[in-house]
C-alpha cells in the first residue's frame, strides 16, 4: 500500500464523505458524484445491487480513479478503464469488478496516466471484459479532468 501510495506521490482520490448521502453530492451541473465505496454495491459474484446503485443505472456522474489505457498508444486513447488505485490491472491481480469502470470517449484523448482523474459521463451497471479484468461498469465518457480534492 505505501508503494502504490509512494508511486503517484502520494495524491490518492478521497471518497465522498459518510455524512453525504449514500447517492453521493449533486454538483451544480446535476452531476452525481460517485465514490469507490459506493460501487462497492455490486455484489460481482451474484450481480446483484444495492438500491443506491440501481438508482444511479442511466445517469450522469462524476467518478475519481487512475486510468489504464486500452489503446495500444500509451498517452493517447479512447477507451480506458478508471481504477481506485494506481496501478490497478497493470502490476497487480486486478481489482474486483465491482471496483472497475470501462470508459469509452468520442473521439482519441491525451491521457494522464500517472495522476488521478475524474471521470463525467453516464453510469451503467453492466459488464465489460478487457484484458486487463472484467469491469462492472461502463461510462459513457463526456470529459475527464485532474483530480482536485472536493475540500479545496
Amino acid at each position: 500500500m505505501l508503494l502504490v501510495a509512494a508511486m503517484c506521490g502520494g495524491v490518492r482520490p478521497r471518497p465522498v464523505p459518510d455524512a453525504l448521502p449514500s447517492a453521493g453530492t449533486t454538483t451544480d451541473q446535476g452531476v452525481i458524484t460517485v465514490d469507490w465505496k459506493l460501487l462497492r454495491g455490486l455484489d460481482y459474484r451474484s450481480g446483484k445491487m444495492s438500491d443506491t446503485l440501481k438508482a444511479l443505472d442511466g445517469k450522469r456522474v462524476r467518478v475519481p480513479g487512475f486510468i489504464v489505457p486500452l489503446d495500444d498508444l500509451q498517452d493517447r486513447a479512447k477507451e480506458f478503464l478508471l481504477v481506485p488505485y494506481f496501478g490497478a490491472c497493470v502490476h497487480l491481480p486486478p481489482p474486483p469488478t465491482n471496483q472497475i469502470v470501462y470508459a469509452s470517449l468520442r473521439s482519441m484523448t491525451t491521457l494522464s496516466l500517472f495522476d488521478p482523474v475524474w471521470v463525467v459521463g453516464t453510469l451503467r451497471v453492466e459488464n465489460y471484459k478487457s484484458p486487463y479484468g472484467v469491469a462492472g461498469y461502463r461510462i459513457e465518457a463526456e470529459k475527464f479532468s485532474k483530480y482536485e480534492d472536493m475540500a479545496r
